[in-house]
């Protein structure tokens, strides 16, 4: 019923995560509230890690993608398992900096990294910059340049593969604002020609194929089609490419209606093609890099929220309105995202009322699920809201001028602040 190992029921009846009582948590911090299990992030990532150690036969790395969700706690958890990170602004590195994060294991993604990032990213060592176009990669050289420094490069490629997630989270697909197009040869153009750069040491070559994919055959179609790329380069460019990134993706079960592949088999499918397939070219097999994030964080995560009115039109529609909304959980207004909706004081009981959970924002789509079933709701009920660990706080706002919420991380039966409540003073600081 509930997707994940942190949460359970605990002798009350009430929801629990990490060994901590939902209800328990809302009172004592608040609503809305992003509750994180420490205990599930850091064996997600550990299974990672061993599926890589295990399958990949030149060696890897497991890059949380950071993106899904970034702060400081986060991080920490994450250096701390050996993990490295992968980050797509100035704003993420900065935030691993504060914690000394080990820069060699800190990889720089972005379509459109700014010259102040590269500098950043430069000074700060990171271990690999992964180049989005053309015109990066010649700043990029100049800077580097410049500063007395080589940056170790990949090249983001778009591969073709068509992953069938939503529109908007496609991303290896030839019409994508994201990488060198592989079937048009720009891609091979934009290899032969990195190697020539100055202080540009190209190291490898990475991909990214959608998100919320559950089988691990498109992560190997794409395997296979980066192993032939890698092959073209040493025949045209004359090097040898050690390192493969294939990007992250792998989906995580939101609803009952999900139905997502082992993680760690999804690694060990990829793994076997891209042996098999570099075997076949006559080149080595390449150390291989995955970048999971949501699979990481969101099953781990969920988000708390008071009923404030109940507003029920008969023979139409029954709205739960919350304290929260799209403000912290922008997705299903994006995306229209399922997410598995239950009443934190008795998560077990069937449903007896078909609600619209909506928000509080002034906005008709500020809606978090449609069609919840719920064993009752009135004003004070808390919902919990499953597997809201990574792109909530993330991709959360100031619409209205609402603070964002704290995030509370839950272990052992404990629990702890690991981000401050925004305050009213906080959203209106940089007010001139």
């Amino acid at each position: 019923m509930f997707f994940s190992d942190c949460l359970g029921v605990a002798d009350n009846g009430n929801l629990s995560i990490g060994g901590c009582d939902t209800v328990a948590l809302a009172k004592q911090y608040g609503t809305p509230l992003y509750v994180m299990d420490e205990s599930m992030i850091r064996g997600t990532l550990r299974l990672f890690k061993s599926a890589v150690d295990r399958c990949c036969e030149s060696g890897g790395m497991v890059l949380f993608a950071s993106k899904a969700a970034s702060f400081k706690e986060l991080y920490r958890i994450v250096a701390e398992e050996g993990v490295g990170i992968d980050v797509v602004s100035g704003g993420e590195l900065y935030t691993a900096m504060q914690v000394d994060f080990p820069a060699e294991r800190i990889y720089f993604h972005g379509n459109n990294k700014t010259e102040t990032e590269l500098r950043m990213a430069l000074a700060y060592g990171v271990g690999r910059i992964v180049v989005d176009n053309m015109d990066e990669l010649y700043v990029l050289s100049n800077i580097a340049s410049e500063m007395g420094r080589t940056a170790n490069v990949h090249l983001r490629i778009a591969p073709g593969v068509d992953a069938h997630t939503h529109d908007f989270v496609r991303t290896g697909q030839i019409d994508s604002k994201f990488g060198f197009t592989l079937s048009n040869g720009d891609a091979l153009r934009v290899a032969v020609e990195a190697v020539k750069l100055n202080s540009i040491t190209l190291k490898g070559v990475h991909c990214h194929i959608g998100s919320q994919i559950f089988d691990g055959e498109p992560f190997a179609h794409a395997a296979e089609i980066m192993i032939g790329f890698m092959s073209d380069i040493q025949k045209n460019a004359g090097v040898l490419l050690p390192e493969l990134n294939l990007g992250g993706g792998f989906g995580i079960k939101y609803t009952n209606a999900d139905d997502p592949r082992a993680l760690d088999e999804c690694v060990e499918v990829a793994a076997k093609v891209v042996s098999e397939t570099a075997k076949k070219l006559g080149i080595p097999a390449p150390y291989i890099l995955i970048e999971p994030g949501r699979s990481v964080v969101a099953p781990a995560g969920i988000t708390l929220y008071t009923v404030g009115s109940v507003k029920d039109i008969p023979d139409v529609r029954k709205y739960a309105i919350v304290d929260g909304g799209m403000a912290d959980n922008p997705r299903y207004a994006l995306y229209k995202s399922t997410y598995t909706v239950l009443a934190a004081d008795c998560p077990s009981e069937p449903g007896t009322d078909v609600v619209t959970v909506a928000g509080r924002c002034c906005e008709s789509g500020d809606l978090i699920q449609e069609n919840v079933s719920l064993p009752h709701c009135r004003r004070g009920d808390v919902l919990a809201v499953l597997a809201t660990g990574a792109y909530n706080y993330s991709m959360s706002s100031n619409y209205n001028r609402l603070p964002r919420p704290a995030i509370v991380m839950t272990k052992d039966g404990e629990s702890r602040v690991v981000v401050k409540a925004e305050t009213y003073a906080d959203v209106a600081r940089n007010d001139v």
